[in-house]
């Protein structure tokens, strides 16, 4: 029987599952976009987002609960003094997925997932 076992598998074990997650975590607060495979971005939505969430709150406990789970110290200072302020008055969303088309190998739908309200910086082309 399948009672109560949500998420996705994508055909890995669940430490190979769960430090790819880390990872994504990690490089989300840090670069702020990624881009990666459809299912892995809703997946990877579900657990970002209440970890935000606790991040609003700037306590020693929340720290130390996030501590848990996110392992890099740089971006927990990053999440507590950086992002979560950005969210302060937002109740949720603070992700978006946008689809951009399909991978070269398998065809599997690719998507950017990114935290709402980051600043883009546009590149300037040089001309000769």
């Amino acid at each position: 029987m399948r009672h109560r076992k949500t998420g996705r598998y994508f055909n890995k074990n669940s430490t190979h599952r769960n430090a790819m997650l880390l990872n994504m975590m990690n490089s989300l607060i840090n670069n702020e976009i990624i881009k990666t495979t459809l299912m892995k971005a809703k997946e990877l939505r579900k657990i970002i987002e209440p970890i935000i969430t606790i991040a609003k709150k700037n306590t020693i406990s929340n720290k130390r609960l996030i501590r848990s789970k996110l392992n890099n110290k740089y971006n927990i200072i990053k999440l507590f003094n950086v992002i979560a302020p950005q969210f302060q008055n937002r109740l949720g969303g603070y992700t978006r997925i946008i689809k951009c088309g399909f991978r070269n190998g398998d065809k599997a739908p690719m998507a950017y997932i990114e935290l709402i309200g980051r600043k883009i910086v546009l590149k300037k082309k040089k001309v000769k």
